[in-house]
């Protein structure tokens, strides 16, 4: 293994500016260094790249784009990895973020300026030795398909503990947290777990560290989630045990793992008939333990919706819609807050089922603005409004202000969607509608 330097830092020595050390570890990633370094190359104060064995071109490619390269002896430990990196350091912040994470670049100068703003004051300064900003991870299309929250940015006396899922060493109170800033990670997507195989190292890695803390349920959490990435009948079973061991343990459990334990078995059960029961008992244990958390009300709400409980449902969804506002609620969200949609849609399929025609329209509105062609809420809309009294006119008129009933495509759409739910004579109206626009176009 690679010598460390030997490098006394003090924490509380004043420094008169911000010079910002960009560090990461990496091993075979010359797809991934230019951008990964590109983010901060005119505004780091040096890059620090450690190479953990490529066999690639990364470490070529880095030495051209500018970064000092160092060479670690891979030794199944993240933390041990990292620091070292840290030792190479001569800034007094450190911004370290994987290969495949990146901040865009007015996210990045944003950085910058709350990095200046904690620097220039010697109370900030002893105070936030971290900042703590959103980390999206993305699809391979490039859209957010989770927000949580991370400490990538923080003073360089920190150091990281853990060999995998590693974490920064210091006490929260000492967090600056920032809501406008997000780390987009691509790492996460299908495509680079079959590219890479993290999930079966990381799965290696957690069984070696597992038998050494038998009992460590935080382990535990961390092998269940790699578990459900590798997929598999066994692996998810597997994953699905450690998960239930996750949500009965106390204080030991980190909350952010005992969250996720819990919203991931929520997940994995809402949609199968036979788990719904557990499910909800589940959902309740969770909101004992995680009070006004939004994702949560949202999994509770849907629960009882599947299991015909619709009063109880509509209440809950309707705490949950209140929580939405707020932007406290949504710190820890990673469902409702990424796609408030999934709170909508079920809120309209609720209001149906309560025959509540105001609920009905509401909600079904906000949901066809963001995506009209979701005839699973369209279908109940049109039906719920003619069986209650509305003439087909004035139906006319309300889906006028979701669709443009001038263009062809958007009156099929209609069209097929009165059809399907039974309104035979607004379905006729539609298609004669149709075909007149179809004829004045032709002509």
């Amino acid at each position: 293994m690679a010598k460390k330097k030997g490098k006394k830092r003090n924490p509380q020595a004043p420094q008169p500016e911000v010079r910002l050390s960009q560090c990461m570890i990496v091993k075979n990633e010359e797809k991934n260094i230019e951008k990964a370094l590109g983010w901060a190359k005119d505004l780091a104060f040096e890059q620090i790249v450690v190479d953990t064995g490529s066999t690639d071109r990364t470490v070529e490619l880095a030495k051209k784009l500018g970064a000092k390269v160092y060479h670690f002896e891979w030794i199944n430990d993240f933390g041990a990895a990292k620091n070292f990196a840290i030792e190479q350091a001569m800034g007094n912040w450190i911004a370290f973020l994987d290969a495949d994470e990146y901040f865009s670049p007015s996210d990045a100068e944003k950085m910058m300026e709350n990095l200046k703003k904690i620097h220039a004051n010697p109370a900030s300064r002893a105070k936030w030795f971290a900042v703590n900003c959103l980390w999206a991870q993305l699809d391979d299309s490039g859209k957010a398909f989770a927000i949580f929250a991370q400490e990538r940015v923080f003073r360089s006396f920190i150091r990281y503990i853990g060999k995998i899922h590693e974490h920064l060493d210091m006490d929260i109170s000492h967090l600056y947290r920032v809501d406008d800033i997000t780390i987009m990670h691509t790492g996460y997507t299908q495509s680079a777990y079959q590219e890479t195989q993290k999930a079966e190292r990381n799965i290696e890695m957690l069984r070696v560290e597992l038998s050494e803390k038998p009992n460590d349920l935080n382990i535990k959490s961390y092998l269940a989630d790699s578990l459900i990435v590798k997929g598999g009948l066994e692996n998810h079973a597997e994953a699905v045990a450690l998960y239930k061991q996750v949500i009965k343990g106390g204080p030991e459990v980190h909350p952010v793992l005992k969250k996720k334990a819990y919203t991931t078995l929520m997940d994995k059960f809402k949609e199968t008939s036979e788990h719904l029961e557990e499910c909800e008992e589940i959902c309740r244990s969770a909101i004992c333990d995680f009070p006004n958390d939004i994702d949560i009300e949202y999994y509770l709400g849907f629960i009882l919706h599947r299991r015909k409980k619709l009063v109880e449902a509509w209440e809950v969804f309707l705490k949950c819609e209140a929580d939405l506002v707020k932007s406290s609620a949504l710190d820890d969200s990673v469902v409702v807050s990424v796609k408030p949609q999934v709170l909508f849609i079920q809120m309209a399929l609720v209001a149906e089922g309560l025959e509540n025609v105001e609920g009905v329209i509401r909600y079904s509105t906000m949901v066809l603005r963001e995506d009209k062609s979701y005839e699973g809420i369209l279908k109940p809309y049109i039906w719920m409004l003619l069986r209650h009294g509305t003439s087909e006119d004035d139906l006319l008129g309300l889906l006028a202000q979701l669709y443009d009933l001038k263009n062809p495509k958007d009156l099929m759409l209609v069209c097929r969607a009165a059809k399907n739910c039974g309104a035979i004579s607004l379905a006729r109206r539609l298609l004669v509608m149709t075909q007149e626009t179809i004829g004045k176009v032709e002509s």
